[in-house]
C-alpha cells in the first residue's frame, strides 16, 4: 500500500458513510496480572450508540495515521510459520459465522499472549467490514454515475490499546449544594493512542493483496517485534531510521567519514531526482548497490568502483542485494530537516539550502559560514555586515 491507497481507506471512518460497513466490533479485555483473557464481547457496530461510534472511528484513523517504514508497514507474512495468522484471517474474513469468527479472532489474543507480560490492562478491538470505492468514469460522457459502480473488498481492522486509572476529581453538586469526591473504580480505555494494531489484507490500486498486512506501531520508528513476529508471522522489516542509518554508513564505507556540504548536498539531489522518476511511475523508489554507485560518482565523490559499494554493503547490511528506500534515506525537501549542531547553536536549513553552508578555517579556528541572500535580523535588530577578509597592501620602502 502507498500513502494514497491508506489515505483512501482511512478518510472513510465517518458516521453515516455509504462507502463503508462496519459489520461487526469485537472486544477483548486483558489482564495485566495473569495475561489472560478476562471478557470479551461482540456486537453488531450499527446497535452502537453514536458517541461510542465516533469514539471508535477515530481510534480506527488513528491505527491507520503515519509516515510509510515509520509508523505504519507494509508486512509479508512468513507462510512457513506454524498457525500461520494469514490463514486464521482469511478465514476469518471469510467466515459468515458470528461464533466462527470469534475463534478466529481469540486465536490471535493467544498469540498475542504467548510469552508476552503487559504492563497494563489491554483493550484489543477486531472489526470486520467492507470497503467500497467508487471507479473513475472512463469519460465524461458516460451516462452511468460514479456510484453505480464500485470496488468492494471485505477486510479486517485490529486496534490494541491501554487502560489507564480514572482521574480523582473534586465535584460540587448543584442539587445538594455541597462538595463531593468523584469514585470511579472503572478503568478507562484510552482511545486516543492505540500501542499497536493491523489491517488485513492490503489495497493496492484497489484490489486486496492477502499476501500482506499493514501493520500499526505505537509510535514512530518503535516496532513491537513480539506482535509482528510471534503474532502476524510476518517477515522482518526495515524502518525508515534504520534505513537512513545503513545508508549513511554506506556512504561513510565508500567514500569516508568525512564529507563537504558541496558533495553532500549533490548526493541528496540526485536521490530526489530518482525519487522524482518514480513518482510518475507510481513505484515505489528503490536503491540497489549499483545505484548508489551512481549517485555517488554524479555527486563528485572519488574513487568509486562497483566493487567498493558492492563490498560496502555486505560488510553494513550483510546482503548484496538489499535495496534501500530512496525516500527514507534523504531528509524532507519540503521542510527544515537538516539538523546542524554545535556547541555554540543548533541550526535548521533545508536540504536545498545546504550548499549555502560551509565549514571553514577563519583566524586558527573553526568556523561555519552560511551565504545569506539578504541582511540577517536577531531579535529585531538587522546586523551590520562585518568585513573580516581585508587585502593588506604591501609598504613601500
Amino acid at each position: 500500500m502507498n500513502k494514497k491507497d491508506i489515505a483512501n481507506i482511512r478518510k472513510q471512518f465517518k458516521l453515516n458513510n455509504d462507502l463503508l460497513k462496519i459489520n461487526e466490533i469485537f472486544n477483548v479485555y486483558i489482564m495485566k496480572e495473569s495475561s489472560e483473557v478476562y471478557h470479551h464481547q461482540s456486537t453488531p457496530f450499527e446497535l452502537l450508540e453514536d458517541e461510542q461510534k465516533e469514539l471508535f472511528m477515530a481510534n480506527f484513523k488513528k491505527v491507520l495515521t503515519g509516515q510509510l517504514d515509520q509508523k505504519l508497514f507494509e508486512l509479508k507474512f512468513h507462510r512457513e510459520a506454524e498457525d500461520n495468522s494469514q490463514l486464521i484471517l482469511h478465514q476469518g474474513l471469510l467466515s459468515s459465522d458470528m461464533e466462527e469468527w470469534k475463534e478466529h479472532m481469540l486465536r490471535l489474543v493467544e498469540k498475542m499472549l504467548n510469552d508476552k507480560q503487559y504492563e497494563m490492562d489491554i483493550v484489543v478491538t477486531f472489526i470486520r467490514g467492507e470497503y467500497m470505492k467508487p471507479m473513475k468514469r472512463q469519460s465524461e460522457e458516460a451516462e452511468e454515475s460514479e456510484r453505480d459502480t464500485v470496488y468492494s473488498n471485505s477486510f479486517i481492522l485490529c486496534s490494541m490499546n491501554k487502560t489507564q486509572d480514572p482521574k480523582k476529581e473534586l465535584l460540587f453538586d448543584y442539587v445538594e449544594k455541597e462538595f463531593k469526591y468523584n469514585i470511579v473504580v472503572d478503568p478507562i480505555i484510552n482511545l486516543k493512542a492505540p500501542i499497536s494494531g493491523f489491517l488485513f489484507p492490503c489495497f493496492t490500486d484497489n484490489a486486496a493483496d492477502v499476501n500482506h498486512v499493514l501493520y500499526s506501531a505505537g509510535k514512530a520508528n518503535e516496532l513491537n517485534y513480539h506482535f509482528i513476529e510471534e503474532v502476524l508471522n510476518a517477515e522482518e522489516i526495515m524502518t525508515a531510521e534504520e534505513d537512513k542509518i545503513v545508508f549513511e554508513e554506506i556512504v561513510k564505507k565508500v567514500a569516508g567519514e568525512r564529507i563537504n556540504t558541496s558533495t553532500l548536498s549533490n548526493v541528496y539531489d540526485e536521490i530526489y531526482h530518482v525519487i522524482e522518476e518514480s513518482e510518475e511511475e507510481e513505484e515505489v523508489p528503490k536503491l540497489d548497490y549499483k545505484d548508489v554507485e551512481r549517485v555517488l560518482k554524479s555527486s563528485g565523490v572519488k574513487d568509486v568502483d562497483t566493487e567498493k559499494v558492492e563490498e560496502a554493503f555486505k560488510t553494513v547490511i550483510d546482503d548484496e542485494k538489499y535495496e534501500l528506500k530512496a525516500n527514507n534515506i534523504v531528509p524532507k525537501p519540503t521542510s527544515k530537516s537538516i539538523k546542524i549542531k554545535t556547541k555554540i547553536a543548533d541550526i535548521s536549513i533545508s536540504p536545498q539550502d545546504l550548499r549555502f553552508v560551509r565549514q571553514i578555517h577563519f583566524g586558527g579556528k573553526l568556523s561555519l559560514m552560511i551565504e545569506v541572500e539578504e541582511n540577517t535580523m536577531i531579535e529585531g535588530f538587522e546586523l551590520i555586515p562585518e568585513v573580516l577578509f581585508e587585502k593588506v597592501e604591501n609598504e613601500e620602502d
